[in-house]
């Protein structure tokens, strides 16, 4: 008689309790056993979940992914030459290979005053008390059985902390590499800004071509009076692959969150992003874009939480779906009692390569205040006619048309990026991701 999804995960927890980081701390076994318990009654959500009615993820349940939370990098030529094509140039690299953090082919570089970048894994075994709060503070509050899951088994993952006034001129570039087939990677990063700090992270996932895993990863950041966070998640996991990520970030007076999220790999992936606007004159923005293909299934649900009077939001999401494709943009604006003079817009416009491709979006708003200034807005269409008839009127043949129109449509979110390198890499990898036609263009 074959096992449950949730018999299998207790059963790889009590095979691989005793390897995991941190092993040796009462607080940790219980939070851990904690959220195990959690998983166990809840399970993984399921279409009845009103969050995940357009998601199901009975695929990730009915699968027997194992954790290795020991494994370390071997010599690999190969693997290397994928690493160094993956870094971008002049940034402090930190290196995970299948959720566990190889400083040999990491290039943190010297760091300025002020500013920690260290692997979960080694705090937890020498600096434990750094993050009792941050791991115990989630205790019971788990939105999802994913969230639980990564509780218990995670290993590994960065930990920065920047001090008051840090400022780091480079930006810090976490990659996350997956090379090893039927593993789950539970990996969760903890970044903390303090007052006046400045800090530009980029979050990227990458699986090898072919391999199907699962990545299950949670960041979470806090950002004090006057900090300002820039944080761009860019997925590229293997189409075989499941991606499940939470980002969840709280933010104090005066401090600046700018998120980013670009979804091109996955067969199945779903990004939970909430912001919290906690203290007066908080401001965030989140852009994203997603393009799919195949049967690929992508969601994103976005959650901001005006808490406080004077805080302002912006939130621009584009999808691009061709195949038989599906996406899900859920976004949701809470503008709370005492949240007088918000200022907070939102909008989802997706583009229909195909007749087969779907989207599933909604935009939200909950106003609770009197005083607000409050927009948002969706759209689903096609290429337009008239622009597609303009370029063949002018000698483009109709497939180069579509792909100009196209790649222009995406582009646009790649344009918004203020971190040139990331923008160079984007452009790239959109070119490849769009028709041929578009490839060759300066």
């Amino acid at each position: 008689m074959s096992t449950s999804g949730v018999e299998h995960y207790m059963a790889e927890f009590a095979r691989v309790a005793a390897a995991l980081p941190g092993r040796r701390l009462p607080w940790l076994a219980r939070a851990r056993q904690q959220a195990l318990q959690h998983f166990a009654q809840t399970g993984f959500p399921t279409l009845r979940h009103e969050d995940w009615k357009y998601t199901s993820v009975a695929a990730i349940e009915r699968s027997r992914f194992t954790v290795q939370p020991g494994q370390s990098g071997k010599p690999d030529t190969a693997l290397a030459a994928r690493i160094a094509s993956l870094a971008l140039p002049d940034a402090h690299l930190m290196v995970f290979v299948d959720g566990r953090y190889q400083p040999q082919w990491s290039r943190i570089g010297a760091l300025p005053a002020g500013v920690e970048l260290v692997s979960l894994a080694a705090v937890l075994e020498c600096a434990p008390e750094r993050v009792e709060a941050l791991l115990c503070g989630s205790a019971g509050g788990y939105p999802s059985g994913f969230a639980a899951l990564n509780a218990a088994f995670m290993a590994d993952g960065a930990c920065i902390r920047l001090a008051a006034g840090a400022a780091p001129e480079r930006p810090i570039h976490l990659l996350f590499l997956a090379t090893e087939p039927e593993l789950a990677i539970h990996t969760r990063n903890f970044v903390t800004a303090e007052a006046g700090s400045q800090v530009c992270i980029v979050e990227h996932h990458v699986g090898m071509d072919g391999l199907g895993y699962l990545t299950n990863s949670i960041t979470d950041i806090a950002a004090a009076r006057d900090a300002q966070v820039e944080h761009h998640k860019l997925q590229q996991e293997s189409l075989k692959a499941f991606h499940v990520a939470g980002v969840n970030v709280d933010q104090r007076h005066g401090s600046r969150f700018t998120s980013s999220a670009f979804a091109l790999g996955g067969g199945l992936a779903r990004v939970d992003i909430q912001v919290g606007l906690n203290a007066a004159r908080a401001d965030c923005s989140l852009d994203g874009l997603y393009m799919t293909g195949g049967r690929q299934h992508i969601d994103h649900h976005t959650r901001i939480d005006h808490a406080s009077p004077d805080g302002k939001s912006r939130e621009f999401y584009k999808g691009v779906l061709g195949g038989a494709s599906r996406a899900v943009f859920n976004g949701k604006v809470v503008v709370h009692a005492d949240a007088q003079h918000t200022d907070a817009h939102q909008s989802n416009r997706n583009l229909l390569l195909s007749a087969d491709a779907e989207i599933d979006t909604k935009p939200q708003l909950e106003i609770y205040a009197d005083d607000v200034k409050c927009s948002h807005g969706a759209t689903v269409g096609q290429l337009d006619p008239e622009q597609i008839y303009y370029l063949r009127s002018r000698g483009v043949d109709d497939a180069s048309a579509r792909a100009l129109l196209t790649f222009a449509f995406a582009g646009e979110m790649v344009k918004r990026l203020g971190l040139a390198s990331l923008q160079a890499r984007l452009e790239t990898l959109l070119r490849g991701h769009l028709p041929a036609p578009v490839r060759a263009l300066p």
